[in-house]
């Protein structure tokens, strides 16, 4: 077992701290903060505290308790439906926590300050098991974006592309939370259960996460192995890749949806493992430019921005790596390099649909999408095994997961579209059996919530069961808990 000790006194999880929270001191004062990626979210806040050790945040929760007042939590500020700010209170910023605590080679587990990134785990990780035969290793991450805090996947129960993996609860053994009045607790299976269950997926409304105990994997090599298909035949090429032992993969549709059914592709990458002794080969990857111009395609050409995207990725075919750095999305967070994201930028949805009734949703996708002109980035479809454990659970059973990314236009008008357009999504998702995500946008209707998560008004209730002063709120709770009122 690796000591406390050792891990800090190693420079990867302090550099990670660094690079994450440079852009802060350690108190701001009235400060305009906004999510990174839709920036739609834009609030002013109180203040920005920025602890740098679990001391420290219960301090600081304690000092917000002892002025009656409620306070949001943030990190790397990646969800869209402002559940990590609330304009006017104190914001911690959890990034200045980020270190490796406790290495368990035995049990094949890690403790991680919750403010750690994924890059950054997966570095040390590496680095401290130098020399070791069998490296331990994180089984997922949430795809397309790296920079996320584990304590924020935590907080939003995340997935990413394996094909028969449920969401991160799976992967979690433990977690400290720090309550209302400041104190720790230890949450799992066995120990404080029914907080486990709600604090995951529960967007910091239950606590603040101070550390994290990850069930790690064995690290190993994959292969890629790229096909362009018929979107048509995707759920039987994924049945025949996890026949062949294939443990990763999903696939990216072409966003024009002007042709005929028949002829609607994917890009179909999936990752199978391969003996250690294979070298990983140096990776094909889009420099920052062409990442840049494959967006400018998505936006003015969608045909040829899915030839280019698909050329790309069948150049890859073949290529080597290790199951953790695969997932790490590279140059492709500057896809939007050169666009103006002050004027549009891009919001996801996630929907889910059980596998029987994906083609008939897709089909509706497709003909709603062209009638309102819906305006599409690029999408991706995954699948998701069955969550039995979280509160707020979004995955209920095995799903098909599509996810959609709208270009959002910064106006009155262009978010009232954008509205509508996703509240229809999430009608046609309920239509056949599915739901969405709540951790993008706050435009869904309250009988949308009530019919995807018809257990919200009691997570609401047992909120303020375990937080009755309110000490842990954002704009998303406040939109909730006013849409409910009348029920809590």
């Amino acid at each position: 077992m690796y000591s406390r000790r050792s891990f800090l006194k190693t420079t990867v999880g302090t550099a990670g701290c660094v690079a994450a929270g440079r852009h802060l001191r350690s108190e701001e004062a009235e400060v305009d903060v906004n999510d990174v990626q839709s920036q739609l979210n834009a609030t002013r806040v109180l203040d920005v505290q920025r602890p740098t050790s679990v001391a420290e945040l219960q301090s600081l929760i304690r000092r917000v308790k002892r002025k009656d007042a409620a306070l949001a939590v943030c990190g790397g500020r990646h969800a869209m439906g402002g559940q990590q700010f609330l304009t006017g209170a104190t914001l911690i910023d959890t990034t200045g926590m980020c270190r490796v605590v406790r290495l368990d080679r035995t049990r094949g587990t890690v403790e991680v300050e919750a403010g750690m990134q994924w890059p950054a785990l997966i570095e040390q990780l590496t680095r401290d098991q130098a020399g070791e035969e069998m490296l331990w290793t994180i089984r997922d991450k949430q795809s397309g974006v790296d920079n996320v805090c584990l304590g924020g996947s935590l907080a939003s129960n995340i997935h990413g592309r394996g094909l028969k993996f449920a969401p991160m609860v799976e992967t979690i053994e433990s977690f400290v939370l720090i309550d209302a009045g400041g104190e720790a607790r230890t949450c799992s299976r066995s120990e404080n259960a029914e907080l486990f269950s709600l604090a995951i997926g529960g967007y910091g409304l239950f606590g603040i996460v101070a550390t994290v105990t990850l069930r790690l994997t064995p690290r190993f090599k994959v292969e890629r192995v790229v096909d362009v298909i018929p979107v048509r035949d995707l759920l039987d090429r994924v049945q025949g890749r996890i026949d062949e032992g294939f443990v990763f993969g999903d696939c990216q549709y072409a966003t024009d949806f002007r042709g005929p059914a028949e002829g609607h592709e994917g890009v179909f990458a999936c990752y199978r493992p391969v003996t250690t002794d294979r070298d990983a080969t140096p990776a094909i990857e889009l420099p920052k430019s062409k990442w840049a111009e494959l967006y400018r395609l998505a936006r003015t050409d969608r045909t040829k921005a899915f030839e280019t995207y698909a050329n790309y990725y069948r150049s890859t075919n073949g290529q080597i790596y290790w199951s953790d750095r695969h997932q790490l999305s590279g140059n492709f967070q500057s896809y939007r390099d050169g666009w103006d994201t002050k004027a549009s930028t891009d919001m996801i949805t996630e929907l889910y649909v059980p596998p029987r009734n994906f083609l008939a949703f897709l089909a509706a996708m497709r003909r709603d999408f062209v009638e309102h002109q819906c305006d599409l980035t690029y999408g991706t479809i995954r699948l998701i095994e069955p969550d039995g454990e979280t509160f707020l659970r979004w995955a209920t059973e095995r799903l098909v997961c599509i996810i959609c990314n709208l270009h959002v236009q910064h106006t009155a008008e262009g978010e009232a579209k954008a509205a509508k357009d996703f509240r229809r999504l999430i009608d046609r998702a309920i239509e056949f059996g599915g739901r969405y995500y709540l951790t993008y946008h706050r435009w869904a209707t309250r009988t949308q919530v009530e019919a995807c998560y018809p257990q919200f008004v009691e997570f609401l209730k047992l909120k303020r069961k375990y937080d009755p002063s309110e000490r842990f709120q954002s704009n998303w709770y406040r939109h909730y808990r006013r849409m409910f009122e009348d029920r809590v």
